[in-house]
């Protein structure tokens, strides 16, 4: 943290007009109807008494791009699994879910039937349109704890706890991950608002490490083939022998056919580096890929948490194994799943330290004057007090800005280095002076 004064505001902070494309995010999220897609714990007070806490996760399922199935089913196991076990400081948990089947209008209702629900937090939820679920939340004065981080209005709205650095802290740090071992750098990103951001995030990065800006390449985010856009991106990433080029790919889920076109394209061309960032990319992907042989081996890949194999996710995996054997929807190495886990601990803490009634309130309350949660190392200690709050002037919620650094070697994800957290703080800091 620096030395910076800033004064506090209590709505978002304005955006500047040279960085409006940073602070729109857009794209993925809708809660259906009562009566598809949306549930309660099987087994799980569904109502309001005073012995129970409800909470509502949402994510996108069942569509042409980015899916999170598997954010809400780790909910529900949570749920089962501490009230198996008492319960919340003697408090059951009841988890309402959402698909919002990557919809604005879906958004929205999501957060509206959140509210109709007198629910006391969102938690652990994606979503890539952040303004229409945000706004309904802050009329409510509904906490959003432990967003995916996907859209920069996580990052300024004064009702939102981020757990993690999002896509500013992944693109970042991929940049200085890059700008060390890569020649030129290439970026195929998703044309949407949402994507717009990258570029920006992505050059912050690798302008720390003295590196020029990536080639920006829009691709459509539910295409089939990129073809190319990988030939473009190898003519790039090798247009100076003296050095290794890298091809950058951003696509969430479909950065898996990306992969396929640029293996079918990149025998015409020397060989050149590619990277990565988690949620695009996970140890499940590398698998299915073809492990050592396939086109992952060898990349870079920036996350926000320990790799999979980390030890400090067996609680985890307890929990998974115990209340979700067999949910195929539920992977312990989806970044999303990880982030709903945190979460909930988070959220978890935040009710065992309150001495009144659980409200969302009494949450917002306690989290702004400072409580202080342990994630079991799986990140730093996280506080959202206004100290605590780096000074990234379009990022002005972001508490958590570490990430590691990956890479895939003989198939499997590993740490780079010493697998230590890397603190992204500073560069995404200077990234507003340009």
């Amino acid at each position: 943290m620096t030395g910076r004064r800033r004064t506090r505001t209590t709505s978002p902070t304005p955006i500047r007009p040279a960085r409006a494309r940073l602070l729109s995010a857009a794209a993925l999220v809708a809660c259906a109807s009562m009566a598809v897609g949306c549930g309660v714990v099987p087994g799980v007070m569904g109502g309001s008494g005073d012995d129970t806490i409800k909470v509502m996760t949402w994510a996108p399922q069942d569509t042409a791009a980015t899916n999170k199935p598997g954010m809400p089913a780790l909910a529900q196991a949570y749920a089962r699994w501490v009230n198996k076990h008492g319960g919340i400081k003697g408090h059951k948990l009841t988890v309402l879910t959402c698909n919002d089947h990557n919809d604005t209008v879906g958004a929205a209702q999501c957060a509206r039937r959140a509210a109709k629900e007198n629910v006391v937090a969102v938690v652990g939820s994606y979503s890539q349109h952040g303004r229409s679920f945000l706004a309904p939340l802050e009329a409510a004065g509904i906490p959003y704890i432990g967003g995916y981080g996907v859209t920069d209005d996580e990052f300024t709205s004064p009702d939102s706890y981020p757990v993690n650095g999002g896509a500013p802290a992944l693109l970042a740090g991929l940049g200085e991950q890059l700008g060390e071992k890569c020649g030129p750098v290439s970026l195929i990103r998703p044309d949407t608002v949402a994507g717009d951001q990258l570029p920006v995030l992505l050059d912050s990065g690798l302008r720390s490490e003295h590196h020029a800006p990536a080639e920006d390449q829009r691709a459509a985010e539910d295409a089939t083939e990129y073809s190319s856009q990988a030939k473009r991106a190898l003519v790039s990433a090798t247009v100076n022998p003296q050095s290794t080029g890298c091809v950058v790919t951003a696509l969430g889920d479909r950065t898996g056919t990306f992969m396929d076109s640029f293996r079918r394209s990149r025998a015409d061309y020397r060989k050149v580096g590619t990277g990565t960032v988690f949620g695009s990319v996970d140890q499940s992907q590398i698998d299915a890929s073809g492990g050592k042989s396939g086109p992952y081996e060898g990349a870079y890949v920036t996350g926000w948490y320990p790799v999979a194999s980390d030890p400090r996710w067996d609680p985890m995996r307890k929990v998974i194994k115990e209340q979700a054997f067999g949910d195929n929807r539920i992977d312990p190495a989806d970044a999303g799943v990880q982030t709903t886990w945190i979460a909930y601990n988070v959220f978890r803490q935040i009710v065992e330290s309150l001495g009144g009634d659980v409200t969302s309130s009494a949450i917002r309350q306690t989290l702004d004057n400072g409580l202080k949660v342990t994630t079991g190392r799986l990140t730093p200690t996280l506080s959202w007090r206004f100290e605590d709050l780096i000074a990234a002037v379009d990022f002005p919620r972001l508490v958590n800005a570490h990430v590691t650094f990956q890479v895939v070697r003989d198939g499997l994800l590993v740490p780079a280095g010493n697998g230590k957290f890397e603190d992204e703080s500073q560069t995404l800091e200077n990234a507003d002076q340009h």
